[in-house]
């Protein structure tokens, strides 16, 4: 008898038929076809009273998946993404903790369901990179600000334009306006709303342009000489390099993909009303990842520095030469007028020597900002 030139149904069958004849025992038998007697056995089971199928394969699926996703977590998950169309398994997963759902399926599932879904685009899967993260120790020892660009305002012809305000550490969304314009006084009505709930930061950074500062074109403008009255430092990224701002930058992006993407504002009120509903969600809801997925407003506490009714007055060191910033946002140094900035006229600067014979160091409060090198009669 040549087993191997029959298929694994007929030999099923012969065994079976053999074994029904009781001519041959049965362990003997499974021997002859190369089973064990347990499979024999089950062969057996199978043929009694079934139909003419018995011997095909069955599936190797089990009848219960342990690990399946139940039907109902599914749907939840479909209907969270309906909710938040740009989180992904990570944020989502944290949702259904904060809902008590169990057995919780873990990110990587969550993301597998919303693949078989269609609500995930493969692209973006493909394109997706997962970024090194730097944040200030605590929050409120950096603040970073800037505006994300214009929008348009339904079919007005109008613009807005959306000024942003994060907290280094937290991430926490101190601010988020729709803005007519991008002006130095729209900035420092919404930053002193700001401190005013919030506190002073140590230090505030911001990109080169205007408002906050000149594009490296050497002066102080009136919202940082301000800022510098606070007692805030004033710092800004390198020209022409947006990842020194990397943290306001990724917050713009979301904002982008989560809310502007998805909507046309009718008016100024509608994209305010919009971004603050955006903004508590951001804050309260959303898992950040660069957080260990908690919220921003889990990591975020309220400055100690209060912000002040009046600005103090400006003091200087003792051994300080303290001038006075002329109208032309200049000071007379060494028979030459220097330009320190427009925003600085009428304010005291205070200069400093340094090791070098000839060279200067130019102060407003607390902060450096500029060298005097009266050997070349340059402003550095």
């Amino acid at each position: 008898m040549v087993w191997q030139a029959q298929s694994v149904e007929e030999q099923r069958r012969e065994f079976v038929r053999i074994a029904d004849q009781g001519t041959i025992p049965f362990r003997a038998l499974c021997r002859r076809f190369g089973i064990s007697p347990p499979t024999g056995y089950k062969w057996r089971e199978r043929a009694d009273g079934a139909d003419g199928d018995w011997a095909q394969d069955r599936s190797r699926r089990p009848r219960q998946s342990p690990t399946q996703t139940a039907a109902e977590t599914e749907a939840r998950v479909v209907a969270l993404r309906a909710q938040y169309p740009a989180w992904g398994g990570r944020k989502l997963q944290r949702l259904l903790k904060a809902e008590g759902i169990a057995p919780l399926p873990a990110p990587s599932t969550i993301t597998n369901i919303l693949h078989r879904h269609g609500l995930i685009a493969p692209e973006a899967t493909a394109q997706r990179q997962r970024p090194q993260f730097f944040e200030r120790p605590a929050p409120n020892e950096l603040w970073q600000m800037d505006f994300m660009g214009h929008l348009a305002l339904g079919t007005t012809g109008h613009r807005v334009h959306l000024l942003t305000l994060l907290d280094d550490h937290s991430r926490y969304a101190l601010g988020t306006w729709a803005c007519a314009n991008e002006r130095g006084g729209t900035v420092q009505t919404h930053l002193q709303q700001a401190f005013q709930q919030h506190g002073l930061p140590l230090a505030l950074l911001t990109d080169n342009g205007p408002p906050w500062g000149t594009s490296g074109a050497g002066g102080i403008t009136t919202l940082e000489a301000w800022l510098m009255r606070l007692g805030i430092q004033v710092l800004h990224g390198r020209p022409y390099h947006p990842q020194t701002q990397g943290k306001i930058e990724r917050l713009h992006a979301t904002i982008r993909t989560e809310l502007t993407l998805h909507q046309v504002f009718a008016d100024l009120a509608c994209a305010q009303q919009a971004v603050d509903r955006w903004r508590t969600c951001y804050n309260t809801v959303r898992p950040h990842d660069a957080l260990g997925m908690a919220t921003p407003a889990s990591r975020y506490r309220i400055s100690t520095r209060p912000f002040p009714e009046a600005l103090a007055p400006i003091e200087y060191a003792p051994g300080d030469r303290v001038l006075k910033v002329r109208s032309q946002g200049s000071i007379e140094v060494g028979g030459r007028e220097r330009f320190v900035g427009s925003g600085l006229i009428g304010q005291l600067i205070a200069l400093r020597p340094t090791e070098q014979d000839g060279v200067l160091h130019v102060y407003f409060c607390h902060q450096q900002i500029r060298t005097l090198d009266l050997r070349d009669e340059s402003v550095v």
